[in-house]
């Protein structure tokens, strides 16, 4: 059984210190979505950990949790528009500012899920894994995750009969079907080569 993630890195940096990650690196439909978190060590949710390894139902509850409990949090996205612009590496880096800025308390130190380190108002620490090794990024996970989930449910509203709501905007069968059948929404970012490819004739 893998551990949990823990405050570990936390204490070992500037105090105050937030947690970031994303949500929606990889769909081909929808914005990017970033978190930032500045958790209360003293009211720490239970049950924090990578958003992946969490039912929905699981991560909806921590969601209110955290918002609760934390000292500060925001949530920021970078539309499908920036992403095209940028490129979805720069756009993530875009929306993780975002949230980075909006946070009520200003950060000290700022510890990233991943390897890449993006340019933030603050002192910075990447962390491959992350999301399984500090609460901070754990909890950012949570708030990106299902924020941008939320999103995309509302997403299948204004754009029926491409499943938004079950797939995300992710490239499943029934997404790459309906694509094939309806072709592209507003939301689908045609900038990248997969949807290039498929409507390149059209």
């Amino acid at each position: 059984m893998s551990a949990l993630p823990d405050l570990t890195l936390e204490l070992a940096c500037p105090s105050p210190v937030c947690g970031v990650d994303e949500a929606g690196r990889g769909p081909l439909a929808g914005p990017v979505c970033a978190a930032a978190v500045i958790l209360d060590h003293g009211r720490i949710p239970k049950g924090l950990n990578d958003s992946k390894k969490l039912t929905a139902r699981v991560r909806e509850a921590l969601d209110t949790e955290i918002r609760q409990s934390a000292v500060a949090f925001c949530v920021a996205f970078a539309s499908v528009e920036e992403i095209a612009e940028l490129n979805i590496l720069h756009a993530t880096g875009l929306a993780m500012r975002r949230a980075v800025e909006g946070l009520g308390v200003t950060p000290a130190f700022a510890l990233i899920d991943g390897n890449y380190k993006f340019k933030l108002p603050c002192e910075i620490r990447t962390v491959v894994g992350g999301d399984g090794l500090s609460l901070s990024i754990a909890a950012a996970s949570i708030l990106a995750k299902t924020a941008r989930d939320r999103l995309m449910v509302e997403m299948d509203a204004v754009y029926p009969g491409y499943g938004f709501a079950g797939h995300k905007g992710y490239g499943a069968p029934t997404h790459m079907a309906a694509l094939r059948q309806l072709g592209p929404t507003p939301i689908h970012r045609m900038s990248w080569g997969a949807l290039k490819a498929m409507f390149e004739d059209a």
